[in-house]
């Protein structure tokens, strides 16, 4: 095997040790966070809330001591009026208030099935329902509990007007699965801290499904935080479907947990898979805001039910205005919102925005995501054909010359400066480059692990069929309830045959058994590693596949079968180019 095949291998063992690394150290991290978790279960116990201040004051003492405490709220009265709703709708989405606490209690969102398949009356519109945790509800003022009685005062199409004796609301909804709150409050309400509620998001069916919570903190700095990775959230957010964060034990943990973050946030968001209930901004400045966890039950070990979370206030101004937005996570609405960061593409963001962008317009010209990726796997492939291209006939001519290789290093076997010299003099004279062959590889790392962050949690592919696959943003699982590992998933097997045929075609300079030996192993890895990714990703690698193949049966084509191999080679029996450096030690 020689350097190039030998880095290659080292990258893709490296791509793959860093995956299971992640895995394992997930596991460890959990561990560390149970057992701080179990030296504060009596308080947990007996509260059902965390002391976050005192978690963040060891980590930040100098921020944690300029940081107001969250506020004691009252608790919510209970009301005494029948309840009345009334729907406000447009084409994108429709949203049901209500009289108790002039909240939100529902949104339908008419772009987005329940289940796979087209809308029917059989499989309606995605209802996200917010009754355990309404949004819009307003907690902690006196007279004004979260489900405090309204009468509806006035009405349009796309406005409803509440009002009690201690406050009026008005709720507008907008284009781009906006709501505007305007709030006004009577002087004996004003000055008391308060929360607003973003309402909650629940666990979905799917086992690649997720629960977060996002924020963006305020400063000259800003900076995202996505809370399952931060503390004092990341032990109660990860793992919430029993994913990479591993199992972990549920005892002594309450159904509901509370925690309290202080620090203010230029906007917050909940956040399942698909879909997001965020607030986007508002005229007063927060101090940070209160998560709700919730798990399920039926579970033993620690799983997410759903998450709520609601913004905290130090003080009620006597207006308030504040905008929220109950959609689907589709990256032109939130970057509108100024919250492109809930999209979670992290250090890859900059290929992910466009990527995202092309496969919407793509999708515009055939109305297919499954054409958009096929035709986004041609624009990659024809941007990097010119380096692919240069690459396969950089390494078929380092195939050409091994024989020369092969002499010089027989005859330099005892001076290895002299050969390094020598083998260098002759790659220039040959106009050969010998790590060429992994520039094309080391270029198309960051566009796929940017496309794997897009094609997992862009809405866009959920529930998009593409021939026999019913969502792209699944694996296929045919055949479930016959084949083990989930059911058979053609696309990673294609996958796998693909990079075997590429790596036979692929011009190698090692010994015949090693490059038997890495068209077993490498597709092999490579099948069990995709074998339960979304689907879109794997036609998305297999048709790359399939496109470097046919450039390499071009380029056989136009410059001819390579010269055969030797494996041992005599220095006598090859005609050796006269270098300067072997004129200079003659």
């Amino acid at each position: 095997m020689n350097k190039q095949e030998k880095l290659i291998v080292v990258l893709l063992g490296l791509v793959l040790a860093g995956w299971l690394w992640y895995s394992f150290d997930q596991s460890k991290k959990e561990a560390a966070a149970r057992a701080e978790r179990e030296a504060a279960q009596a308080e947990i116990a007996a509260t059902n809330t965390v002391a976050v201040a005192e978690q963040a004051k060891k980590a930040e003492p100098a921020a944690m001591a300029a940081a107001p405490a969250a506020p004691e709220l009252p608790k919510p009265t209970k009301p005494h009026k029948p309840e009345q709703t009334v729907v406000l709708s447009n084409a994108e989405v429709a949203v049901t208030l209500s009289t108790h606490g002039a909240v939100v209690k529902s949104a339908t969102l008419f772009g987005y099935a329940q289940s796979v398949g087209p809308i029917t009356a059989e499989n309606p519109p995605l209802v996200l329902d917010f009754a355990a945790a309404p949004a819009l509800a307003l907690e902690g003022v006196a007279g004004l509990a979260s489900d405090e009685d309204y009468e509806i005062v006035g009405q349009s199409a796309d406005m409803v007007l509440f009002k009690n004796s201690a406050a009026t609301r008005r709720i507008t909804l907008k284009s781009g699965y906006q709501l505007e709150l305007e709030e006004e409050f009577a002087a004996a309400a004003t000055g008391a801290p308060n929360r607003l509620s973003l309402g909650c998001m629940t666990l979905g069916d799917s086992k690649n499904d997720l629960l977060s919570i996002d924020s963006m903190t305020v400063g000259d700095k800003p900076k995202a935080l996505h809370h399952g990775e931060e503390d004092p959230l990341k032990s109660y957010l990860v793992a919430g479907a029993g994913g990479c964060g591993g199992k972990r034990s549920a005892e002594g943990i309450p159904e509901t947990t509370s925690v309290d973050v202080v620090g203010a946030q230029q906007w917050l968001a909940v956040k399942n898979r698909f879909f997001v209930t965020a607030l986007a901004k508002s005229s007063d400045a927060n101090a940070g805001f209160r998560a709700t966890m919730t798990r399920d039950m039926a579970h033993q070990d620690y799983a997410l039910k759903s998450v709520a979370a609601a913004a905290t206030f130090q003080n009620l101004a006597a207006k308030r205005t504040s905008t929220f937005y109950i959609g689907p996570k589709k990256q032109s609405l939130l970057w509108d919102l100024g919250m492109r960061d809930v999209m979670e593409y992290g250090m890859w963001r900059w290929f992910c925005y466009p990527m995202v962008w092309v496969l919407n317009l793509f999708n515009s010209w055939i109305p297919s995501y499954g054409i958009a990726i096929i035709l986004l796997t041609i624009l990659v492939r024809l941007v990097f054909w010119p380096l692919t291209h240069k690459s396969t006939v950089g390494m078929r001519k380092m195939q050409e010359i091994q024989p020369k290789l092969k002499a010089l290093q027989k005859q330099f076997k005892d001076n290895p400066q002299r050969l390094q010299q020598e083998t260098w003099q002759l790659y220039r004279t040959e106009k050969v480059n010998p790590m060429s062959s992994c520039l094309p590889m080391l270029v198309q790392i960051p566009v796929f692990i940017a496309l794997f962050n897009v094609l997992r949690a862009s809405v866009e592919l959920r529930y998009a069929p593409f021939l026999w696959i019913s969502d792209l943003s699944e694996p296929e699982a045919l055949f479930a309830s016959w084949f083990p590992f989930g059911g058979l998933n053609i696309l990673p097997i294609l996958m796998a045959a693909t990079m075997a045929l590429q790596s036979w075609l692929t011009p190698s300079t090692g010994d015949k058994s090693q490059q038997r030996m890495m068209m077993v192993m490498m597709p092999i890895m490579m099948l069990v590693m995709f074998y339960s990714f979304p689907s879109a990703l794997s036609l998305y690698w297999t048709l790359s596949q399939v496109f470097s193949i046919a450039q390499m049966w071009y380029i056989r084509k136009r410059y001819g079968t390579p010269a055969p191999k030797t494996d041992v080679i005599e220095p006598d029996s090859v005609e050796m180019p006269t270098t300067r450096q072997m004129r200079r030690h003659q």
